[in-house]
């Protein structure tokens, strides 16, 4: 696992994912869900980001199915469920450490050989601060039950 630990006081966690640049596709659905204003608030929260490499690999048409206004709920949802309350950093983390996420259903911390998953995704990049909160990189999409 990569540990970036820069300190992004003056950007929050939308204005950090936007300007790495590894995150279109999440910053159009977060965009999409309305949830901007929320994720740019005072926090802290805790975002497991999925690259855009995640959402790629996604059955076809899914994103794009996602982000119509008539699937608004649905995608909040799977948003929501990315996002912990608080900043939880990854020395915080134990093995099957289980964590309410923001849509009121739980995702499971797994320590397995050195490397971190959040349910079934690992953790690529831990600890990106930022003013109001933390981001944590992982390399697959994580859904709601």
């Amino acid at each position: 696992m990569h540990v970036y630990q820069s300190i992004n006081k003056n950007m929050n966690i939308v204005e950090t994912a936007v300007a790495n640049g590894s995150f279109k596709t999440l910053v159009a659905a977060v965009t999409a869900a309305e949830l901007v204003e929320t994720l740019s608030g005072a926090g802290p929260f805790t975002v497991f980001a999925p690259l855009d490499e995640a959402f790629a690999a996604l059955p076809a048409g899914t994103v794009e199915s996602l982000v119509l206004p008539e699937n608004k709920a649905q995608l909040q949802g799977i948003l929501t469920y990315h996002v912990v309350a608080g900043q939880v950093m990854s020395t915080d983390l134990t093995d099957g450490m289980v964590a309410a996420t923001v849509n009121g259903a739980n995702i499971t911390i797994h320590l397995t050989d050195g490397k971190v998953f959040v349910n079934d995704a690992e953790v690529v990049m831990a600890d990106v601060a930022t003013d109001n909160g933390v981001i944590h990189v992982i390399n697959k999409v994580i859904m709601p039950a």
